[in-house]
């Protein structure tokens, strides 16, 4: 993997992270204020499960 290739890949996150405030902002920001809300340690364990599908997909795709 090229530094360029990583610089495409974090380009395309933020299109994508950027889509849902952009299209959507009045139910982005309930979400965001009902998550929030929620406890630190959900919130740990919602970032480990999204970090465990990126790896996955990683290892699958590449």
């Amino acid at each position: 993997m090229t530094f360029s290739t990583l610089l495409i890949a974090i380009a395309l996150m933020l299109i994508l992270e950027g889509l849902g405030p952009f299209l959507f902002p009045k139910r982005w920001q309930s979400l965001m204020g009902k998550l929030a809300a929620e406890n630190a340690r959900v919130i740990r364990q919602i970032g480990l499960v999204l970090i465990i599908t990126g790896l996955g997909m990683i290892a699958i795709f590449s």
